[in-house]
């Protein structure tokens, strides 16, 4: 049987791992925490999102981002100090702007596709993730916002996608518990949510089950390829911090799946994957009491002026979520970043009890065209799942799929039944 190797447990690892167990594969997922799901994959802003899909290389972005510079609680944030990746991904950032277009729709197309996979595999699997199928409605509070929304709705559409506009008055229908002023909306009725933590591990439960082994607690440290298969060289990360027996252990094929950090992996195996991180913000406010759960919205949000999104998980919870921050691997909770969440909160569910609240940073994976990094390297048997930024979960059942194709058609899942074995570094 052919074995293959995953470097990281978060959406794409764990929704990559199940796509090419069910085609015969022997699967290894190496990850640095105990547990799948437990960093950019543990509290994101909840949404499925193809309404979602407009990707960020424009102008106008950059504009807001030297606007925004030296505003602590700005939307969209950066830090700078000096970095030659940050400024060297901005420029190419910049000169993606060309692909604006085209980049967008094939987003919403991949988006659309992506969902349908996803509920198959939850359906298939039972696994309960405070899925809401009520759909995703975009807000504005001024005519400039709505404007914008109104062309990439074009483009959105082009991709296949319903998204609709809708006055005030059918905002307040579809959503009842918004307070506050607003311009107007669009509403994507094919949209929903859910808890990406909840999703992943039932499905890392699920791979379990088909026989997919999991090494956690892994500090992978090198990655090597030759002719007849790629090493992953690692130990296991104690505790209290002792020496670790160094294992290497050798595959049929790889796939790097390892978010941030698939730009270090790529370098050890030739390629160049360029992805910065870009930090988000959350906070799950917990709904204790009957009023508030009352008062807390059930439609998905997501007003395209604040950059904010919600979606409730399940009676008892609101995800609020949003920001953008371009500060290297820093995964610092600041509250300065994290109160714009909760004073958004409060002003438009004023009904609701904020007190409650815990907070969450997290890293996307982000690649200067915005676009997902799906399939081959440089060598025959190094693959990638990664790059997929703000819409790793809207993307990942997708881009699973694709990149268990590339693998088949590479590395028949019949052939090169040669034992993996390990042996002990020097």
């Amino acid at each position: 049987m052919t074995r293959i190797a995953i470097i990281g447990a978060g959406i794409t690892g764990i929704t990559t791992a199940y796509a090419l167990s069910r085609q015969g594969y022997e699967v290894t997922v190496f990850d640095r925490n105990r547990y799948a799901a437990m960093e950019t994959s543990f509290a994101n802003g909840g949404q499925l999102s193809a309404s979602n899909a407009e990707v960020w290389n424009s102008w106008a972005t950059v504009m807001k981002g030297i606007k925004w510079m030296f505003r602590k609680d700005a939307p969209l944030l950066m830090n700078p100090m000096p970095s030659w990746h940050k400024y060297s991904w901005m420029a190419e950032f910049v000169g993606n702007i060309p692909n604006y277009e085209k980049n967008t729709i094939a987003t919403t197309r991949l988006a659309i596709e992506a969902r349908k996979h996803l509920f198959e595999i939850a359906e298939a699997e039972k696994i309960d993730f405070d899925l809401e199928r009520r759909g995703i409605l975009h807000i504005y509070q001024t005519a400039k916002g709505y404007d914008h929304a109104a062309r990439v709705n074009k483009l959105l559409t082009a991709g296949g996608l319903d998204r609709h506009p809708v006055s005030t008055a059918e905002i307040r229908n579809i959503e009842p518990a918004l307070a506050g002023p607003l311009y107007g909306g669009f509403f994507t009725p094919s949209d929903s949510t859910g808890d990406i933590h909840k999703f992943t591990r039932g499905l890392a439960d699920a791979c379990l089950k088909r026989g997919v082994t999991f090494i956690s607690n892994a500090d992978v440290r090198q990655l090597t390829h030759a002719d007849d298969g790629v090493t992953v060289e690692w130990s296991e990360i104690t505790p209290k911090g002792e020496a670790a027996k160094v294992e290497k252990t050798r595959f049929d094929g790889l796939v790097v799946c390892a978010g941030v950090a698939s730009r270090k992996f790529a370098a050890q195996l030739g390629d160049r994957v360029n992805i910065y991180p870009v930090k988000g913000y959350s906070i799950t406010i917990n709904l204790n009491d009957t009023e508030s759960q009352k008062a807390a919205p059930w439609v998905s949000l997501l007003d395209d002026d604040a950059k904010i999104v919600t979606s409730r998980l399940g009676a008892n919870r609101l995800r609020v979520a949003g920001t953008a921050e371009f500060n290297g691997e820093n995964r610092d909770i600041r509250y300065d970043r994290i109160k714009p969440l909760i004073d958004w909160s409060a002003g438009l569910f004023p009904e609701m009890n904020t007190s409650s609240v815990v907070p969450w940073a997290g890293l996307r994976p982000m690649m200067p065209d915005m676009m997902p990094r799906v399939g081959p390297g440089n060598h025959s048997r190094v693959f990638y799942n990664t790059g997929h930024g703000h819409l790793g979960w809207t993307l990942s059942a997708a881009t699973a799929e694709m990149v268990a194709g590339h693998i088949s058609s590479a590395l028949p899942a019949e052939d090169r039944s040669k034992p993996a074995f390990k042996f002990a570094a020097e």
